[in-house]
């Protein structure tokens, strides 16, 4: 679109289920890489609770896992609508490539998702715009058709080999969707869900960390697996939660969560004592600090592989099938 003279103005939709822009690793070394080489505009927008709804309650279903894709597209491009009448922009322009994704990229999904969003004929797909009809700008002259292209299907060879042609280098690596696609994460956040209401974003961002155990309804604990995960674990106790330690051993860092979690504080110490060092103990004394800040040490016996199997949230392995979620 720069190329043909187009003034560019792009936006950026975040969600508690894509990647962190604060975390440059976690998407590449500068989340806005094409802005900043091509000097275009990025405006940023999060979607929210609009966003978690859909996860909930799509309309159009989900797909292999938790991932609302249809419906994702389609309150993306509203949004974009009205960022566009907004500032007075003639048109919307996406990078999406005809067969790429099965379930949001197919050609008679393209039209549901324009015209449920209420901007049918007026987004330009550059990547694959000489497969499909004609839009307006392209009939008004104001975009040239002819300088357009005609990729398909999922490989991003061709798409990689035009970043190489304009000079775009720093981009992430092509990935297999949002976080809902993954099979373990989408099945914990199922499981949150039937638990609870209206989870926080914390609730939500808990769910990419750790080991998870359910106690009650209401209750549950995540056991870190290493150093980086018990810092993150750490950080989300702020003064509501247990956090559970073995001193003078290697051990994870557990949180207790949940209306009734002071009823499991023994529970939660004991699987803290079965994932340290101490397990071949017969008795682990575990350092306990309450939501209030309070510490105080519990003796327990580390919890049996049974008792784990029993209370653990991990979705249950079973056969492969062939092809890939959105």
């Amino acid at each position: 679109m720069v190329r043909q003279g187009i003034d560019v103005t792009a936006i950026t939709f975040l969600t508690h289920f894509g990647c962190d822009i604060a975390d440059r690793s976690s998407c590449s070394k500068n989340p806005f890489p094409a802005a900043e080489e091509f000097g275009f505009t990025v405006k940023l927008c999060h979607l929210s609770e609009k966003f978690i709804e859909i996860v909930k309650n799509p309309k159009f279903g989900h797909g292999r896992n938790m991932n609302p894709c249809i419906d994702c597209r389609i309150l993306m491009l509203r949004e974009a609508k009205s960022l566009m009448d907004m500032i007075g922009a003639d048109f919307l322009v996406t990078g999406e490539v005809l067969g790429q994704r099965p379930m949001s990229q197919r050609r008679d999904t393209l039209n549901v998702i324009d015209r449920e969003a209420g901007v049918k004929g007026y987004v330009v797909r550059p990547l694959s715009a000489r497969l499909l009809r004609a839009t307006v700008p392209e009939e008004e002259g104001i975009v040239e058709r002819e300088r357009l292209y005609n990729f398909s299907g999922r490989s991003r060879k061709p798409q990689m080999s035009l970043a190489k042609e304009i000079g775009l280098t720093n981009y992430p690596a092509p990935a297999g969707g949002c976080l809902l696609t993954e099979p373990n994460y989408a099945y914990r956040l199922r499981e949150l869900l039937t638990h609870m209401q209206d989870p926080s974003f914390g609730d939500f961002s808990l769910l990419r960390v750790g080991r998870h155990f359910r106690f009650s309804p209401t209750c549950k604990a995540v056991v870190g697996r290493d150093e980086k995960e018990n810092a993150v674990l750490k950080s989300f106790a702020e003064g509501a939660r247990y956090i559970c330690h073995v001193e003078g051993f290697g051990s994870p860092v557990v949180l207790l969560s949940g209306g009734d979690s002071g009823d499991f504080v023994a529970l939660a110490a004991a699987v803290c004592a079965r994932y340290s060092d101490a397990k071949g103990l017969p008795e682990v004394d575990v350092t306990v600090y309450d939501p209030a800040g309070y510490c105080f040490v519990t003796r327990v016996a580390p919890a049996c592989d049974d008792l784990l199997a029993t209370c653990r949230i991990e979705k249950p392995v079973g056969r492969t099938v062939r092809g890939r979620t959105e």
